[in-house]
């Protein structure tokens, strides 16, 4: 049995949004890496079953890969409090995505905020 979710336009709002801590794989049937970084992806998935791990097939679902902005896949992308920690293409070793999962864990996630607050801040303002 998968322990990883399915990601789609229908659900993937509400599951980012229900759950504290998500990471995303973007990946296609079609990608050599990605099909190499799914064993490892489906392996961190069940040693953390405390986290949500989602996949978005990005030829299923090219609305959610344009919104990401996603040029390349694999991508895997980290999302704490609603807030994307971490983005970044290409199939990561075990070791490594073991490290970035520890990583996005012992974030602060109010100084992640904060300096994004500090970011904001800083830019021009366009009315939206």
């Amino acid at each position: 049995m998968s322990s990883t979710v399915e990601l789609t336009k229908e659900n993937f709002d509400q599951t980012v949004t229900d759950n504290e801590f998500v990471l995303i794989d973007f990946w296609a049937d079609w990608c050599g890496p990605c099909k190499q970084f799914a064993p490892v992806y489906e392996k961190a998935a069940e040693e953390n079953p405390d986290l949500v791990f989602g996949k978005v097939d990005t030829e299923a679902q090219p609305e959610l890969a344009a919104a990401f902005g996603i040029q390349s896949i694999p991508t895997l992308m980290i999302v704490r409090d609603q807030v994307a920690v971490f983005a970044q293409p290409g199939a990561l070793p075990e070791a490594a995505l073991t490290d970035v999962i520890g990583q996005a864990r012992n974030l602060d996630m109010e100084d992640v905020r904060k300096a994004i607050a500090e970011q904001q801040a800083q830019q021009p303002q366009n009315s939206e």
